[in-house]
């Protein structure tokens, strides 16, 4: 290939050649060779799909508790007993598993070297999505004893407030009725485990499945992080922190917000401010205001058929407000909205620490800004290399549910 592009290149024809042969070897061949390296089967796209990899398809769920190799669908006993009784083994037998009442039920425990690629996770109860602040994940990676993942469920799925909304965006998708998934990579090198607390007085199925492969992965990939903070109303007026304590080097790709405000009016002038190594009074980054983060303007409305401006859903690949809980229909207390944004085509680096923060900030009825004091909840998603400092501790269940 080398040879090709020097005898046709005009610009290669003025050089001599064995010195052509080195200019081109050292621009090319950092991509040559990774093209002849092995595909690990990870950072999947359109554009490598057609890649043949060595890496193991696994997935684990109530029909496969460990995701061995030709273990899956031989459940004898389960959650579809009855309706399989019929039939027996192989036929949905156990298409549920029971989350205990008050405590900690392992969803996966994975050992070797791999990727989580995506996960697909429902509450068996009805209505379906009322009890998800009372789920808590956890992702453990390697020898890690405090998680890296600690969220209820529904808010790490970005759908918060307890109400199915659906979501369509491209990490993250939210399905009729129920259906919470997630296509997060998320990288290990020894040891992957999921687990989920049942905060409630009664036991909960599940459905649920989690794919992953089994491969190499590069040295360099750093863990999936999300954390839950809640504060209702904001401690410090005006001001909310999504994320603070982060030590290391990585980059943050999203976040999730369920706004509550407290007050009638417009709440969402505030800007978003990231503080990136060793930034005090100044961040770095600064936004221009709660729906320019999200990518809307004009505090997310659109005229209606009446004339009247209202709130408006949108769900994109890399932003929206997919969901509005109106008590009246009307722009006053008591609504209620959940946001994300993915920096997916724009991640914030960092390589010492990073904290995180927006202003809740409306309007006064004579024109200027008013600090504000809403229910905020958030969820930062982020991927670093290295230990995480420990997380603030979770509300207690009272505190986490929705007033």
């Amino acid at each position: 290939m080398i040879e090709c592009i020097v005898t046709m290149h005009p610009i290669m024809k003025t050089m001599n050649y064995p010195f052509a042969l080195m200019v081109l070897a050292i621009c090319l061949g950092p991509a040559l060779s990774a093209a002849d390296e092995p595909f690990n089967g990870l950072d999947l796209n359109l554009g490598n799909l057609d890649r043949i990899s060595s890496a193991q398809s696994r997935s684990i769920s109530a029909e496969n508790y460990t995701g061995e190799k030709g273990k899956a669908s031989m459940a004898a006993a389960g959650s579809g007993s009855k309706a399989a009784r019929d039939l027996g083994q192989g036929w949905k037998v156990s298409p549920f598993a029971l989350a205990p009442k008050n405590s900690v039920f392992t969803l996966a425990d994975i050992t070797g070297s791999g990727a989580i690629q995506q996960i697909f996770i429902t509450p068996a109860s009805s209505p379906p999505l009322e009890k998800l602040r009372s789920l808590i994940l956890r992702f453990y990676w390697d020898d890690e004893t405090d998680p890296s993942v600690e969220c209820p469920m529904g808010d790490f799925f970005a759908c918060g407030w307890g109400h199915f909304c659906q979501v369509n965006s491209l990490p993250v998708c939210v399905n009729p009725e129920s259906g919470l998934n997630c296509y997060w990579q998320m990288p290990f090198h020894k040891r992957a485990r999921i687990t989920v607390e049942n905060l409630s007085d009664k036991d909960m199925l599940i459905a649920y499945q989690i794919n992953y492969t089994l491969t190499d992965v590069p040295p360099d990939a750093g863990y999936f992080h999300a954390q839950f903070r809640r504060e209702n109303p904001v401690k410090t007026k005006g001001l909310y922190t999504i994320l603070d304590g982060v030590e290391g080097t990585g980059q943050y790709v999203g976040t999730y917000l369920a706004w509550g405000p407290h007050s009638n009016g417009w709440w969402g002038e505030g800007q978003i401010k990231f503080y990136i190594d060793g930034d005090k009074q100044f961040p770095t980054i600064c936004g221009t205001g709660t729906e320019d983060y999200f990518c809307g303007t004009f505090g997310f409305m659109l005229k209606g058929p009446d004339g009247i401006p209202h709130y408006t859903t949108f769900s994109t690949p890399y932003s929206g407000m997919p969901q509005i809980i109106r008590p009246d229909g009307e722009a006053t207390s008591q609504e209620r909205f959940g946001l994300y944004r993915w920096h997916i085509m724009d991640p914030v680096r960092f390589q010492h620490d990073l904290k995180v923060t927006i202003q809740d900030l409306g309007w006064k009825a004579s024109g200027g800004y008013r600090l504000l004091q809403d229910d905020i909840s958030s969820v930062a998603f982020w991927y670093q290399t290295g230990p995480h400092a420990k997380y603030p501790p979770l509300p207690s269940r009272d505190d986490l549910q929705w007033q």
